[in-house]
């Protein structure tokens, strides 16, 4: 069983091949970041009209990599929500023009829920891919770790599932992304406040946790606007110094300490919480996803602290991609889950587990 997935979430247009829910055959993603760039994040209508330029080349040459006609295609899945509402929309009439005109059932997929999916890849017949030794075992802790979305989720099986706990505020790649703006780092944030945090030390300041009412739930707001109170008193300002100033008071070594820091901080939060629903609910597999999962001080604090072994999956599997619908797709369709009306499914933007 082939499925095709179609994921047009936020910037990258993705398309992507999967069979059997396990193995993959094709992972093509058209990222539009570079038109960001200048504006310091995603700009939600240049996003959309990328999307309208790429959808097709992207989805024909996920077919051609796969080595994939549509006779082999059994089913498509799509992302209709969470996202911005332009993007969406590109992906969801692009899913539902093809799921009538090839005559193919189609799936709505949750792009959240889907992040976790790649780790069900066992295997594939693409290059440079590393794949989870083993699928993991049900009962699974899922972190879910990206720029809009903190959550801690136990599945029992597929498709039965509570949510633990989530950000009541920024999600921790949302946070990423502020403090790179307050130290001056450019777009992508969160891969740039990593890569500085390298050189600096991350013990250099104390930096606040947030204490939450439900005991799973995450807050990443009053961290963000700590490492602003601390960039101010570094360059020997108060409050009242306007954030765009401090890139340029600051020195390369308090940048560098402020994002080992936070960084350590921020995925401290994370791990922390991981840890006791291990404890809590013992299950036997963990697993993580989003584009946070990528980077390397949350992966070496979750192997050295987590009490299982964490299989990672690949770093390109990480980021939005159509790869992990498609995998979601195939046990939606192995699963009997409803299927959606092609002439009738909407996007839902504030879509959530």
């Amino acid at each position: 069983m082939k499925v095709l997935g179609i994921e047009t979430s936020c910037d990258e247009t993705a398309a992507g091949v999967v069979e059997d829910g396990k193995r993959l055959l094709s992972n093509v993603v058209s990222s539009s970041m570079d038109l960001h760039a200048k504006y310091g994040g995603v700009v939600p209508e240049i996003a959309a009209r990328s999307h309208i330029e790429a959808i097709t080349p992207v989805i024909t040459q996920a077919l051609d990599v796969a080595k994939c006609t549509w006779e082999d295609i059994d089913a498509i899945a799509v992302t209709y929500g969470a996202g911005l509402g332009g993007s969406l929309l590109i992906g969801v009439l692009a899913a539902r023009t093809l799921a009538i005109a090839k005559q193919k059932p189609l799936y709505a997929i949750n792009h959240v829920e889907g992040h976790l999916y790649v780790n069900f890849l066992t295997e594939g017949s693409l290059e440079n891919y590393k794949y989870v030794s083993t699928a993991p075992q049900f009962p699974i802790l899922g972190i879910i770790v990206s720029g809009g979305h903190s959550q801690l989720v136990l599945f029992r099986n597929h498709f039965d599932y509570t949510l633990l706990g989530q950000t009541q505020d920024d999600a921790i790649g949302e946070a990423f992304d502020k403090v790179a703006k307050i130290i001056g780092l450019p777009y992508p944030g969160g891969v740039n406040v990593s890569r500085l945090a390298e050189q600096g030390d991350p013990k250099a300041f104390k930096l606040p946790k947030a204490k939450m009412s439900g005991k799973y739930d995450f807050s990443f707001s009053g961290l963000k606007t700590a490492v602003l109170r601390l960039a101010q008193a570094q360059v020997g300002a108060d409050f009242t110094l306007p954030s765009t100033q401090l890139p340029e008071r600051l020195d390369e070594a308090q940048k560098a300490d402020i994002a080992a820091s936070f960084q350590r901080v921020a995925v401290e939060t994370i791990v922390d919480k991981a840890i006791q629903a291990c404890e809590e609910f013992q299950p036997k597999s963990v697993i993580i996803g989003g584009g946070v999962a990528a980077n390397t001080e949350l992966r070496r604090q979750l192997g050295e602290r987590i009490p299982l072994p964490v299989d990672f999956p690949d770093m390109k599997l990480c980021g939005d991609n159509g790869a992990m619908i498609a995998t979601l797709g195939c046990y939606k369709v192995m699963h009997d889950q409803p299927q959606a009306d092609p002439r009738s499914l909407e996007i839902a933007p504030n879509l959530s587990m």
